[in-house]
């Protein structure tokens, strides 16, 4: 492994120290490989040398568009931001140069004297002596919600049109709350947000490639899969693992689920520890309390929020801001009710009524306390909580294809789990289920009120289309963007 752009190994590593973090030798089947594990660091292992991200895709579109704006990309704490774009870097550019803005207080001054893009680019070349050329050089700036200044000249470059080209990347609660001296460069940026790992990329990297063909074919052609049960099973063991690079990366290499549930476990402290970074203490007590009251939101029947859950008393005017903040920072998700199933859906969204789920499914069980053993071995101690898991991933998949998701109730007690408009604009309703018992009077219902083209029924069963509810297996949910 070279080290990074810039005579950097990674984040905050001098290149002794990631010369020893750097070596790793992986076996023929790709589920075994040797790190030196007392010196990890989520940011000082290359997870691309391991994973194909679809995020490639993207940054290779944006690239190969003429007279692109800089590329803002969102994303958590450690989804693989900073190694996804290096990755792409060393395959598209002569080279990169990365600067980042936690590490190096030096190249956040080169911004304070003025926005000068001239100046920007000269001096960011003597600083890491490398030559920037239009086209040819790809400038990272990382971790930009530290340094205001610089998310700011982003603006500047987009007018300049001099063919520089530049991807920053930050947190999504820096980027959305750090703001209180320079303005965001609104219309001057294109932007887009890297998630965890779906369950397709998930089997990409566990070496289950063919699978997944396997899968989109059998979705595109609502035949029935042969691999099905193995499929299941490998579902069950993404919902443990979840989709955070560090977290895949321990499961490759050790197969060790105690140590598996300590790096989840890592991760979420990592990201309390950056809400509190930026959150008066007051405010970080209510983003811990909204927090902790995850596992017990949705272990009700109906999911839906409820501040009482949080303490005794508690009020919406009181922790609304608390429930943006972990949901700026990437680490949930609210799906709002929508009254009516109908076009544009966005129209009959009912903010006051929602519903909060966690962006990874692994640090949700790690929340929940969940034992691996009892997911895997399909446990009925399981069943009380099987459907909130399912429902949960859903809902997260919908999210990272694109789609926003709601949920549709009636006057009465009907509810359908996620109603979404796609790309035509249909409305497609979705009903969840964490088993092959796929009877729902209340998706009957919604059709016969507002008689869709087709509905998915989500479930343990096999594909299928029948009566124009189009069966869909949990470990297909990713397909739904086609």
């Amino acid at each position: 492994m070279a080290p990074a752009p810039g005579g950097v190994g990674g984040p905050g590593d001098s290149p002794h120290q990631w010369q020893g973090k750097k070596s790793s030798s992986i076996v023929s089947n790709g589920l075994k490989s040797v790190l030196n594990q007392h010196n990890y660091n989520p940011k000082s292992v290359d997870y691309n040398l391991f994973m194909d991200r679809k995020i490639s895709n993207r940054l290779k579109q944006w690239k190969n568009t003429p007279h692109h704006k800089p590329l803002l990309l969102y994303g958590a704490r450690q989804v693989g931001k900073t190694y996804s774009i290096l990755e792409f870097g060393k395959k598209h550019y002569k080279n990169v140069v990365y600067i980042n803005f936690e590490a190096n207080a030096e190249a956040a001054k080169i911004f304070k004297r003025d926005l000068n893009p001239s100046r920007i680019i000269k001096e960011l070349a003597a600083l890491s002596g490398q030559t920037i050329l239009t086209n040819d050089t790809l400038l990272f700036f990382d971790e930009i919600q530290v340094c205001e200044q610089a998310l700011t000249s982003l603006k500047y470059f987009c007018e300049d049109r001099t063919g520089y080209h530049i991807i920053a990347a930050g947190s999504l609660l820096g980027v959305a709350l750090n703001r209180e001296h320079y303005s965001f460069p609104v219309g001057k940026v294109e932007m887009c947000t890297l998630y965890p790992l779906d369950f397709e990329e998930f089997l990409w990297a566990i070496g289950k490639r063919e699978l997944s063909e396997l899968i989109r074919d059998s979705y595109s052609s609502d035949t029935q899969m042969a691999l099905h049960d193995t499929a299941l099973d490998l579902f069950w063991l993404y919902l443990v693992v979840g989709g955070m690079p560090g977290a895949v990366l321990h499961y490759k290499d050790r197969q060790d689920f105690d140590l598996l549930h300590s790096v989840q476990k890592n991760i979420s402290d990592a990201y309390i520890a950056d809400m509190a970074k930026y959150a008066a203490p007051q405010e970080t007590t209510r983003i811990m309390a909204v927090f902790r009251s995850i596992p017990a939101q949705l272990a009700k029947p109906n999911h839906k929020f409820q501040y009482r859950l949080i303490k005794s008393g508690a009020r919406a005017n009181l922790y609304e801001s608390a429930l943006n903040w972990l949901k700026e920072s990437g680490v949930v998700i609210i799906c709002t009710r929508a009254k009516e199933g109908r076009l544009p859906l966005s129209v009959y969204g009912e903010s006051s009524f929602f519903k909060i789920y966690m962006t990874d499914t692994g640090l949700l069980c790690a929340h929940f306390g969940i034992p691996a053993h009892v997911i895997l071995q399909k446990s009925s101690q399981l069943d009380s909580i099987k459907g909130a898991l399912t429902e949960n991933y859903v809902c997260f998949a919908l999210l990272a294809n694109g789609y926003t998701p709601y949920y549709w109730e009636s006057s009465g007690n009907a509810e359908v789990d996620f109603i979404i408009q796609n790309k035509t604009g249909m409305i497609v309703p979705i009903e969840v289920k964490s088993s092959e018992n796929v009877r729902s009077k209340s998706l009957a219902q919604y059709i016969d009120q507002f008689h869709p083209e087709y509905a998915i029924r989500i479930s343990t069963k096999n594909f299928g289309f029948d009566n124009t509810i189009k069966s869909v297996p949990l470990y297909a949910v990713h397909c739904i963007n086609e």
